[in-house]
């Protein structure tokens, strides 16, 4: 047994060893290329012209008041004590033009505002392997943008604008035809939405704060087999924005503080084959909105003090709500229709008034989670003023008794007695 642990560990260090010596060799040419204004490399763009693939650029404290630096080889650009690049209001900033690029440690500020090209502190175009981390992105068009760029890692980056417009203001992160990306420990704020997607597959958005953006938090069309853990969507425009994509995984993220005439904390139009669980959707004006979507799971979810908990369009069939927590919502549920092509079963319900006298933590009668004032309301907003008024509660306890209005198959067979952990 000890020789053959000593034979084991003999081997063990072998190989470490032969690790060692490969990486020393692979980086035996390279070399460190200092910018810096008192140098005599003081521009970015020289350094660039300086190096070799593997070498590594480290720029000094200052700011560079450079645009369209195209990086066209596999190297490393690291800034020290905060070094700024500046384009002025005009420009674009850092174009990576080649694979395994990664620029860390660098202050991007003021990419200018193009209407005729989509200027960005940084644009990734047509490669693969490149990582952005660690860096601070301060009033740009666009922060990082990448275009048919795969297997990038965005990671632990500041992103911050003070767009004024829509039309005025571009994207934190935005991707394009991309596939296999992280988007991963980045707070994004200020532009008009705060990550973008378009035409891409297979992106792992996780633990990314997006706040007080134009329009979205996030935002992503045509986009399928995409995941979203663990972020947080605030104060935004109109919230989250999920259109025309198939198999999507939304996981512990929170939708909250989405207010406006118009706001959501979350849409979903024309999904498919998606799982959505243990979100927080809180103090939004339509906590869920969902139109022409289905095969959704929607569970273990908290709704708690949205104006609607979820509207539910009659054109999204097929999905599945349960064991989701409705707390202090104005209404739980409204629909635009008397059938229903859904199922809710297992959720819990505040406004709940039944009994179990099963002892089994099931209601022992159904819940009716769509009531009559929300119909009402939907097509009568002024309506809202009459809002817990002893009227509608009248309405409301003869809609119960006899569905007139309400859909009568949209009901929760089996509420939960308890709140769902």
């Amino acid at each position: 047994m000890g020789r053959s642990k000593r034979n084991s560990e003999s081997r063990m260090g072998k190989i470490i060893l032969l690790l060692t010596l490969l990486f020393l060799f692979e980086h035996a040419n390279s070399k460190i290329i200092i910018v810096s204004k008192n140098s005599g490399t003081s521009t970015i763009k020289s350094g660039i012209e300086n190096a070799n693939h593997g070498d590594t650029i480290l720029i000094k404290k200052g700011i560079y008041k450079e645009n369209q630096i195209i990086v066209n080889k596999s190297i490393s650009i690291i800034g020290e004590n905060d070094a700024e690049i500046d384009g002025e209001n005009k420009f674009e900033i850092l174009i990576l033009k080649t694979d395994n690029i990664q620029i860390k440690n660098i202050h991007f500020k003021n990419a200018g505002i193009s209407y005729l090209k989509d200027n960005a502190a940084i644009r990734i175009e047509g490669v693969s392997d490149c990582t952005i981390k660690n860096n601070k992105f301060t009033n740009n068009y666009f922060g990082i943008y990448l275009s048919k760029a795969n297997n990038c890692k965005i990671i632990d980056n500041e992103i911050h604008s003070n767009g004024a417009s829509e039309s005025s203001s571009g994207n934190g992160v935005h991707q394009w035809y991309c596939k296999n990306n992280e988007v991963k420990n980045n707070n994004i704020s200020g532009h008009r939405d705060g990550i973008y997607l378009e035409f891409s597959r297979n992106s792992f958005i996780e633990n990314n704060k997006s706040e007080n953006n134009i329009r979205y938090g996030l935002h992503f069309m045509y986009s399928d087999s995409c995941k979203y853990y663990s972020n947080i969507f605030s104060n935004n425009g109109s919230g989250v924005a999920v259109m025309y994509s198939n198999n999507i995984e939304m996981i512990s993220n929170r939708f909250e503080n989405n207010w406006g005439s118009a706001s959501f904390g979350l849409l979903f139009k024309d999904i498919r084959n998606s799982y959505v669980a243990k979100n927080i959707i809180y103090k939004n004006t339509i906590g869920l909105h969902m139109e022409a979507s289905s095969n959704l799971v929607i569970e273990k979810n908290i709704f708690k003090e949205n104006g609607w908990g979820i509207k539910l369009m009659a054109n999204s069939t097929d999905n599945i709500f349960t064991k989701n927590n409705f707390f202090s919502n104005s209404f739980d549920v409204s629909t635009n229709s008397r059938l229903n092509y859904n199922k809710f079963e297992n959720n819990y319900w505040d406004n709940y008034k039944g009994y179990d006298l099963k002892k089994d933590g099931i209601g022992d009668t159904p819940y009716r989670p769509v009531n009559l004032f929300s119909l009402i309301t939907a097509s009568t907003p002024a309506s809202l003023v009459l809002l817990k008024s002893h009227f509608i509660d009248i309405l409301e306890i003869s809609e119960k008794i006899i569905p007139v209005l309400t859909p009568a198959k949209l009901l929760d067979e089996k509420p939960s007695m308890k709140t769902i952990l």
